[in-house]
């Protein structure tokens, strides 16, 4: 768990990650080197979930390096479900990190939204529903491994 009290705003307490796969984690369904271990290294404190629609049919690989398995959202409405996966969850309790238009309503229900700059942009929707935006994903784990750097960002 990671626990942190921002003035203004009040405590944190993360449990759980979750996270769009493509164009967050992947780019052109290549996981971005040197992610397995950075995800690794937040297992001890996170319970990391990955959400996806594996838009090019590589999850299975990605899965393989993350050692998880992703739930595949297929069929449509992935905003939705998305922010679904999150509130059942419980939403107080979530980091969540994307960067498309599908990763909106997950990011502005979380308790944390991080909103990714990729190779693939970021939606201007997702990143108005998110709480930070970072230039690239290991800012992202940056932030979450020296949490006081959230502070920093988030008090008032």
């Amino acid at each position: 768990m990671i626990e942190l009290t921002i003035p203004g705003r009040g405590a944190l307490k993360l449990q759980h990650l979750v996270s769009d796969v493509n164009g967050t984690l992947a780019v052109d369904g290549v996981l971005t080197d040197g992610l397995a271990k950075r995800i690794a290294s937040l297992r001890d404190r996170l319970t990391i979930h990955l959400l996806t629609a594996d838009t090019h049919g590589r999850q299975s690989a990605i899965d393989q390096q993350l050692g998880l398995t992703a739930t595949i959202l297929k069929g449509g409405n992935e905003q939705e479900r998305k922010r679904l996966y999150v509130e059942k969850l419980g939403a107080d309790s979530v980091v969540a990190i994307g960067q498309g238009a599908n990763d909106a309503g997950m990011l502005g229900i979380a308790a944390l939204g991080i909103c990714v700059m990729s190779a693939e942009g970021a939606a201007t929707e997702t990143l108005l529903a998110s709480d930070i935006v970072v230039p690239n994903i290991f800012t992202a784990f940056d932030l979450l491994d020296k949490p006081l750097r959230i502070l920093a960002s988030l008090r008032k």
